[in-house]
């Protein structure tokens, strides 16, 4: 997928490594956190952005529980996500 890793929590999409960087899996309740440090948005190529990804701060990748807890609420956006599109229908 676009020349990266996907990350799996069972059949859970949560994450992306992309060019030794990592992203999460976001959405209304987690983005402020990431935005909040700067962090970016996934972007496979220079004419595509994908805002629901951002790159995890290097200050969380280099403290495992909160790497973990990141990673937590990761999984919980995808899976919000995913009962969002259920819900509408979409899948």
């Amino acid at each position: 997928m676009f020349g990266a890793y996907g990350l799996y929590c069972g059949d859970v999409f949560f994450g992306i490594i992309a060019k030794s960087r990592l992203y999460f899996k976001t959405d209304e309740k987690t983005r402020a956190a990431y935005i909040g440090r700067e962090s970016s948005p996934f972007r496979p190529n220079p004419e595509q952005e994908l805002q629901n990804y951002y790159e995890v701060p290097l200050e969380i990748l280099e403290d495992r529980d909160q790497l973990v807890q990141w990673a937590t609420q990761a999984v919980g956006a995808s899976t919000r996500a995913k009962r969002r599109k259920t819900k509408s229908g979409k899948r």
